[in-house]
């Protein structure tokens, strides 16, 4: 795999959660058949959230050659020879004309079409920017976009008649329906209101109404059909299909999470201890398996970058747990739920963690990896979501002076106030 870098080079963070591959190239032939192959173009265009279409249509018009389009072998090609470097800054010119957010700068958007212009439309803050229309490329994206409206319609118009067709045979219409709606569902990544990468999920329809019958497709939710409509799709869709569906639950075989653990602890094996595991290496690793927003993740990584020494741990990790939490609700209670375990495990053999509890939730909160509101509601009551009961409770009791403190602090700040 390329080197990842920040999609804005102009963002020296670390952290930096948007992240791309590094343009590689190939150069092939000589003399007037030269040329210059873009060997990992797709995996750019999809961490931009763009089709490899435009991107490379955007080399084309910059340095004036010709280039191909929809490639079936995935080679990318533009006429001439030009540096790795070059194309480099090249893209950085796309980056910030047709995928930053005019206000917030970040790379959360999608295309929007409203009369005759594109717009911007960002998922991070709301704002809808115009893209420059007078661009080469502006026109190139337009009659894109009005070629794919006339196929869809045509499609459209095809599936009416074959349902019409169905009916009146009285026979095929159910297998015609189910075959649509598997094809609906891999082709309906329209870059609009979806995940970091800007796909749409398509929702599974409910039990049929008189207004479902007017919907031209039918989705067949039969668990074999899943599978085989999960099959067909590209590797990078199947993992995120997979992750949705255990995030809410435990989840089974070896899962992504599974993965991050694993080679976390080979690392530290490799490297002779936990602490010698780079925090940047960690953080591009969850990246690379597609889950470094998720909140399972903060439970893997407690589990495995802490042990008894865990007071001494948290500062060192705290700036890339910090990156990983952002302020989420439902990450903090993973820390705590994934602290609980720790403790959980090594408490028999270190059974002084438990008088640890309020150093490590004071240093959560120093480090504004965990809110006074997470911490306190997690503090009313034991549960076994994590643990068994009874552990939770000792944790819980053991953690009884630093929820007095919040409390105490809360009633002095409401004091002033008054």
């Amino acid at each position: 795999m390329a080197a990842l870098i920040n999609i804005r080079r102009d963002v020296t963070d670390t952290f930096y959660r948007y992240k791309m591959e590094k343009i590689q190239t190939k150069i092939e032939g000589k003399g007037n058949g030269i040329k210059t192959v873009i060997t990992n173009l797709s995996s750019i265009a999809n961490s931009l959230a763009r089709d490899g279409n435009i991107v490379i249509k955007y080399f084309g018009f910059e340095l004036g050659a010709q280039t191909n389009t929809n490639p079936a072998d995935d080679r990318w090609i533009i006429n001439g020879a030009h540096e790795a470097a070059k194309l480099q800054d090249s893209l950085d010119g796309f980056i910030n004309r047709f995928v930053l957010c005019k206000k917030c700068k970040n790379p959360e958007t999608d295309f929007v079409y409203k009369d005759g212009r594109i717009l911007l439309d960002c998922k991070a803050c709301g704002q809808r920017s115009d893209v420059d229309i007078r661009l080469k490329l502006s026109g190139f994206i337009l009659k894109n976009q009005e070629k794919k409206s006339k196929s869809s319609k045509a499609e459209r118009k095809a599936a009416r008649r074959a349902k019409q067709n169905g009916n009146k045979d009285g026979s095929g219409s159910e297998d015609r329906n189910s075959e649509n709606g598997a094809n609906n569902e891999e082709n309906g990544f329209d870059g609009s209101d979806g995940d970091a990468n800007g796909f749409e999920k398509v929702d599974s329809p409910v039990a049929a109404t008189d207004e479902q019958d007017e919907h031209e497709w039918a989705v067949d939710m039969d668990p074999a059909a899943v599978r085989a409509r999960q099959q067909s799709l590209p590797d990078e869709f199947k993992q995120k299909m997979s992750l949705e569906e255990q995030e809410d639950g435990e989840g089974g075989g070896h899962t992504a999470y599974d993965q991050l653990g694993d080679w976390i602890q080979a690392e530290a094996k490799d490297k002779g201890g936990i602490d010698k595991v780079d925090d940047v290496h960690v953080y591009l690793k969850a990246q690379e398996l597609g889950i470094e927003s998720k909140h399972r993740t903060v439970l893997v990584l407690v589990q495995t970058l802490f042990n008894q020494n865990i007071c001494s741990q948290v500062p060192k990790r705290s700036s890339m747990l910090k990156k990983i939490i952002s302020g989420s609700e439902k990450h903090e209670k993973a820390l705590l739920g994934g602290t609980e375990r720790l403790v959980a495990a090594l408490g028999d053999e270190y059974p002084d963690l438990y008088n640890q509890i309020v150093k490590v939730l004071q240093l959560y909160y120093h480090y504004d990896l965990l809110s006074e509101d997470v911490a306190t509601k997690w503090g009313t009551r034991a549960s076994k979501k994590y643990v068994d009961i009874a552990t939770s409770k000792k944790i819980r009791k053991s953690a009884e002076p630093f929820l007095r403190w919040l409390e105490e602090a809360e009633e002095d700040s409401s004091e002033e106030d008054e």
